[in-house]
């Protein structure tokens, strides 16, 4: 069973859409939080190494992401979805994008 978090800066948009959307997937374990230090749900050490896949919405979480937890990194398959930051939570738009990138990335 995929363990698959989504992280983007603040954890109020784009990963809990992400959380959303893919929380139903049957097999899947999902999870949302950010990596800034202001954001509502923040990512640990502890949610790292629990997952398989890690979507993060922009190339600067990527490399936030291994700035901070790189040594934590290993067997987990990171992903930047390219997603910016222009998006209101469910926005039509944004599940669209969601739906189109992450399934196929996920096996």
């Amino acid at each position: 069973m995929p363990r698959v978090p989504f992280l983007c800066s603040k954890n109020k948009l784009r990963s809990p859409t992400a959380e959303a959307i893919f929380s139903d997937v049957e097999g899947w374990e999902v999870y949302s939080a950010g990596i800034s230090n202001d954001a509502a749900v923040h990512v640990s050490l502890e949610d790292i190494e629990w997952a398989d896949y890690i979507f993060v919405m922009e190339k600067s979480h990527k490399k936030k992401l291994s700035n901070k937890f790189g040594g934590a990194i290993n067997k987990q398959t990171v992903v930047s979805l390219d997603i910016p930051d222009n998006y209101e939570y469910m926005d039509a738009a944004l599940i669209e994008i969601l739906n189109n990138k992450v399934p196929s990335l996920v096996r």
